[in-house]
């Protein structure tokens, strides 16, 4: 028979592994269960300036993940890699099942985040990975010396906008209202970059080129329905297209099953899902702010609980 674990936690973002890390220092058997990479949206985070107790210069998103990792293993946390298919959560032992096997634990900790928002043009699909990106610490390079443009105006994008500037020749902020809705100390920054420059009032409508590269796209204005068309350099052959536009949550494994919101999962103030046993932390969870720093607290509150939860089964 498969081992019951005490807690799985299904997610190795910040609020997965701090998850992780506070059950195993309980002294519960845990095991986080990650399809990817460490560290979720994170891990493609190049610069961070707002955790507390980050190293004051030179912390990304990677070696700040990584020294959580170490600090889940250091307390004994469990790991596997593989992508869960389905999940029977009532009951007081849950069951979890993975392309490689079966997982039981007495309480789950639901940690899978979300995942970038499509810009939402046409023929997107078409270019991703051609042209089109969600990740400019992976992608940046790619552009060295090349023009890019990034759709968004928040904080995230804002941010990415100005470390692509660190390898594109100019990068161009396309944002379908007037004002940017980044941090006021973000915005200054990047209207202070000579190499950015802003099309308001836009949208992407439509993209193409040739050879399935991205060389041409057709912008909307948002107030007039102007269409305008934009091509790549005639020596560059192809620009790059950065999306930035918000999340979907990585919750339809469980539709139907949990309560949720617009694709979030609803929780109390201590991560209780509608199902006793089963918490939610993270940017998976209906909150009214995404951060490193709240998706940790999470994480923290919701192995607690499960600590608590286990205890009482006894």
């Amino acid at each position: 028979m498969s081992k019951i674990y005490d807690v799985i936690v299904l997610g190795a973002g910040p609020s997965g592994l701090t998850a992780g890390l506070y059950a195993g220092r309980s002294r519960l058997s845990t095991l986080i269960i990650e399809k990817g990479q460490d560290g979720g949206q994170i891990a493609i985070t190049d610069e961070i300036e707002n955790y507390p107790g980050q190293q004051l210069e030179g912390e990304s998103g990677p070696s700040l993940v990584a020294r959580m990792t170490e600090q889940a293993k250091k307390f004994g946390a469990e790991r596997v890699s593989d992508v869960i298919k389905s999940v029977e959560l009532e009951g007081p032992v849950k069951k979890l099942v993975g392309n490689k096997g079966e997982y039981l634990a007495k309480a789950v900790i639901i940690a899978t985040g979300a995942f970038p928002r499509p810009i939402g043009c046409k023929n997107e699909a078409k270019y991703v990975g051609k042209g089109i990106s969600f990740c400019a610490t992976c992608d940046a390079a790619f552009f060295e010396d090349f023009e890019v443009y990034v759709v968004g105006g928040g904080d995230a994008a804002v941010e990415e906008a100005m470390y692509l500037t660190k390898f594109a020749r100019k990068v161009t902020i396309i944002h379908r209202r007037d004002e940017l809705r980044a941090a006021k100390s973000i915005q200054e920054k990047a209207f202070a970059n000579p190499k950015i420059a802003f099309l308001w009032d836009t949208v992407v409508d439509e993209v193409g080129g040739e050879d399935d590269i991205l060389s041409r796209m057709v912008i909307k204005n948002t107030k007039t329905g102007e269409l305008t068309t934009i091509e790549a350099d005639e020596d560059d052959g192809m620009f790059g297209l950065f999306g930035f536009i918000g999340l979907l949550p990585n919750s339809k494994l469980f539709e139907g099953i949990i309560d949720m919101e617009s694709g979030y999962i609803r929780t109390d103030d201590n991560m209780h899902t509608n199902i006793p046993g089963v918490y939610a932390a993270g940017d998976i969870r209906v909150k009214s702010l995404r951060q490193v720093v709240t998706a940790a607290a999470d994480g923290a509150i919701a192995a607690m609980q499960a600590e608590h939860y286990i205890a009482n089964m006894q």
